[in-house]
């Protein structure tokens, strides 16, 4: 039994006019499309940022500029623009992603205290999202991510299907894109994931399986 997990794939991150835009982001919505009519997959399941308007981790609530460091919950933190806000169109997902297949939306980040990139977990492991649970009851056994961004949300619910839950994880990498604050996070976010055991693919593969 495997599982498709689509990350992110919201307005603020994959529409140009996106208060978080992600450089090509909207580009991962054809992969996403095209593998679900596939339907390569026993299990589609989406996660979505959800903040609410004081989240601690954007850039207007510290009084600081956007994409600028500091710590939060003692953890390092990004400060962010703000994005996803909880109602707000830019929260929801993007509107040519079809969403037929999706069988559960994992909302995440609505803890102001604290930020949330996992798709299992807040980043300081308090709080879950139950996704891993879902997933453990629904009889999956590979699991295989995609979506925005690759060095943040994807990553990270990438390290944790693989660490926290012994899911055989799959990163699917052309339906991703990423931030890249710094020139190369990409490139050492999918080797740090690979380190952990990760299968790193491409969508063809899985559609000539």
């Amino acid at each position: 039994m495997k599982t498709l997990i689509l990350v992110d794939i919201q307005n603020d991150f994959a529409d140009p006019d996106g208060a978080l835009y992600v450089e090509s982001g909207e580009d991962v919505v054809q992969v996403a499309n095209k593998l679900m009519k596939a339907d390569v997959f026993d299990l589609v399941v989406a996660t979505a940022d959800w903040h609410p308007q004081n989240h601690e981790s954007f850039a207007s609530n510290q009084g600081t500029d956007p994409f600028t460091v500091g710590e939060l919950d003692g953890l390092f933190q990004v400060w962010w623009p703000d994005h996803c806000v909880a109602g707000s169109p830019g929260a929801e997902f993007h509107p040519e992603l079809n969403m037929d297949k999706v069988a559960t939306i994992f909302r995440k980040g609505m803890d102001l205290k604290v930020d949330s990139y996992s798709g299992f977990f807040d980043n300081s492991k308090r709080n879950s999202t139950r996704l891993g649970e879902y997933l453990r009851l629904s009889g999956i056994l590979d699991v295989y991510v995609m979506g925005l961004a690759t060095d943040y949300c994807v990553k990270y619910t990438v390290l944790d299907a693989e660490t926290e839950f012994a899911f055989n994880t799959y990163l699917i990498q052309d339906g991703c894109r990423a931030v890249d604050m710094n020139p190369g996070d990409s490139e050492k976010a999918i080797e740090e994931m690979k380190g952990e055991g990760v299968t790193v693919i491409n969508s063809e593969d899985l559609l000539n399986e």
